[in-house]
């Protein structure tokens, strides 16, 4: 009885644990790539930000539960991936992608080290926020229809298969996706691609190109916050751990995210879709053991990120409208969870609509982007409708 005890107490946390970091990578990862690709990174570049950044959410995950003993899990930015194929060819070099990395998560250390901050990014108003987010992910959500113009007997097969598994196993309907899309491209290719199987860090040099800060390093600091960070300390909150250290954590998330930057990684963040596998009863029936539950998500994801480049090598020899068609699939229900979002404040509707059609228009205006001046827009509206008019 006194052995098998704790191997039960600790069989349900870990389990919790690695199933978080498979649903997590596996249903986002093809985004990812497809985002390091879509601002410059070559194919090894892109599978050494993929482990940086699992690299990084180990690290995070590992010290910050054990330290605090609460369940405290990271995960990559997906909004912010999804922002990144939205930028696809306005950031000039990956290098300047990455100088726009670093300053995202310079805003993380600055927000945990002072409060105000992180108070004032949460007053980002709802309609706002949720319109924001859906205009960064429309582009993409539009990717499965696209497909079919270009590869219509694999659009279709990727989409049915999704469609299928999305009613029956919805945790298998994007990894599933994603092999029928690899699949496709097999057929057509003449032989195998070759694999490296060596898992490796290449250090990317960042550039500080003004205007791709603005219109990228800001709004991936914007988009994580309110899409990720901000919902995931709700998350624990909802759960019962009203006490989680938000300072530390975005210090934190900011140092990782840095790190994971300077070999090519765009940005980690406390989990909101994990959080309520790994901090929720199913982790344990003691709150106080379920930390042990992010610390085996963590180390899920530090063994997956080992697999960065044979992942990375296979996805790049996969027809890319087909790799973003599997990404838009693996995001509609962000994207609907933005509408939502946006919507659900009737007066300021309107607002939401003006915003969302700003972010969505894909267009620059002095070299900064949509999403930027998306943002700009929503909070000059909102103000002005919120403003009471003055009687004449």
């Amino acid at each position: 009885m006194s052995t098998t005890a704790p191997t039960r107490d600790l069989t349900q946390p870990i389990t919790a644990g690695i199933v978080a970091a498979l649903t997590g990578f596996a249903s986002s990862f093809v985004l990812v790539l497809a985002g390091f690709a879509a601002v410059g990174a070559s194919p090894e570049q892109a599978a050494s930000g993929l482990f940086a950044l699992c690299l990084a959410q180990c690290a995070l995950a590992c010290l910050l539960s054990w330290r605090t003993g609460r369940p405290l899990s990271f995960v990559w930015s997906t909004p912010g991936a999804a922002l990144l194929v939205a930028a696809q060819g306005r950031t000039g070099s990956y290098e300047a992608a990455v100088g726009a990395f670093l300053v995202c998560a310079a805003l993380f250390v600055v927000t945990g080290a002072w409060p105000w901050l992180a108070r004032l990014v949460r007053r980002v108003p709802p309609p706002v926020a949720g319109a924001l987010l859906a205009g960064v992910l429309f582009p993409l959500c539009l990717a499965p229809v696209t497909a079919l113009q270009v590869q219509p007997l694999a659009a279709v097969a990727v989409a049915g298969v999704w469609l299928v598994l999305r009613r029956v196993r919805p945790a298998l309907a994007v990894p599933a996706a994603m092999v029928v899309a690899l699949a496709a491209t097999l057929l057509s290719l003449d032989g195998t691609p070759a694999l490296d199987w060596a898992p490796r860090l290449v250090p990317v040099l960042p550039e500080a190109d003004p205007f791709v800060i603005v219109s990228l390093g800001v709004p991936l600091y914007v988009v994580t916050m309110a899409g990720q960070n901000i919902p995931g300390f709700t998350i624990l909150e909802t759960l019962g751990y009203r006490d989680v250290p938000t300072g530390r954590v975005l210090v934190g998330a900011g140092v990782g995210s840095a790190g994971a930057a300077l070999f090519g990684g765009h940005a980690v963040n406390l989990s909101a879709l994990a959080a309520g596998i790994i901090a929720g009863p199913g982790a344990s029936r003691d709150p106080s053991r379920r930390w042990i539950a992010a610390v085996a998500g963590g180390a899920g994801y530090l063994a997956l990120g080992l697999l960065a480049a044979p992942i990375a090598g296979l996805v790049g020899s996969t027809d890319p409208v087909l790799v973003e068609a599997v990404a838009g699939l693996a995001l509609l229900d962000s994207f609907v969870g933005g509408l939502v979002s946006a919507l659900a404040d009737a007066p300021q509707r309107v607002t939401a609509a003006l915003t969302f059609a700003v972010v969505a228009s894909g267009v620059a205006f002095g070299g900064v982007g949509s999403a930027f001046w998306g943002l700009v827009v929503g909070l000059v509206v909102f103000w002005w409708v919120r403003r009471p008019a003055t009687s004449s």
